[in-house]
């Protein structure tokens, strides 16, 4: 079955590294129109522009500043020309914090994950589902939460699961709260993914340590999660609202 997204409008933020450049590439090879949506690396945005033969718009933007999120999301929407069809909350970070750290630094850690990865997802989820409802045909969000909002993580990384176990909330929030709006809500909660971010774990704690904690043989790569993305916004399984799919190669049942 060929996933048809075209004629869809998709924000995808994080889109242009790691798990959010897989996503872009498997909406625009759909046909979806994609803002990908980036932050400090400006080179890897335009290497996957130029790799998609610049079928897809960028945007940047810091996320841990609301001010910003508006100002994303007006644009994008202006980009658009008033229709959204789809958002793709992808971006994440997670911070390594001691808790030994002096309590202004780690509360510092703290509330710089809370701001990026659920104040940023919250106003940007308010603000399409406004979208959405002046559509006749609603809309569709996904957010990237992970599998440590339901098996927890390393200490190091309390505010990471905390903030992804919030994003799962919300999203079922919205599933049950506007469905009726057309409006359908999904988590995707992928485990451990080879990308940059997760280098820096691997750094830490070493390969074996990732691998040993999942039941295949190798680490999951972002094209292994992109495609669940693709059939999510092209609304095959708009009766899973609310649902969340685990994608972490065995290593969390639940």
């Amino acid at each position: 079955m060929k996933i048809d997204l075209s004629n869809q409008h998709i924000l995808v933020t994080g889109g242009t590294r790691g798990i959010g450049a897989a996503i872009s590439k498997a909406l625009v090879k759909c046909g979806a129109t994609v803002i990908a949506h980036y932050n400090e690396n400006e080179e890897a945005a335009l290497k996957l522009k130029k790799e998609l033969n610049n079928s897809m718009h960028l945007l940047k933007a810091d996320l841990s500043g609301a001010m910003e999120v508006a100002r994303l999301f007006s644009e994008t929407i202006s980009y658009f020309n008033g229709r959204l069809d789809g958002i793709v909350n992808n971006a994440g970070i997670a911070i390594s914090s001691d808790i030994h750290k002096n309590a202004v630094d780690w509360t510092d850690d703290w509330l710089k994950t809370m701001d990026v990865n659920v104040n940023a997802v919250g106003l940007l989820c308010k603000r399409s589902i406004v979208q959405f409802q002046k559509q006749e045909n609603g809309g569709r969000i996904v957010n990237i939460s992970s599998r440590a909002a339901f098996r927890g993580d390393t200490a190091e990384y309390l505010a990471y699961a905390t903030s992804k176990g919030a994003v799962v909330s919300l999203t079922k929030s919205i599933a049950r709260a506007f469905g009726k709006d057309e409006i359908k809500a999904f988590v995707v909660a992928p485990g451990f993914t080879r990308t940059d971010m997760a280098r820096k774990f691997i750094n830490q704690y070493g390969e074996d340590f990732a691998l040993n904690d999942i039941a295949l043989k190798k680490l999951t790569e972002p094209e292994d999660i992109a495609p669940t993305i693709a059939i999510l916004l092209s609304g095959l399984m708009d009766h899973a609202t609310g649902t969340t799919i685990d994608i972490n190669a065995g290593s969390y049942v639940h």
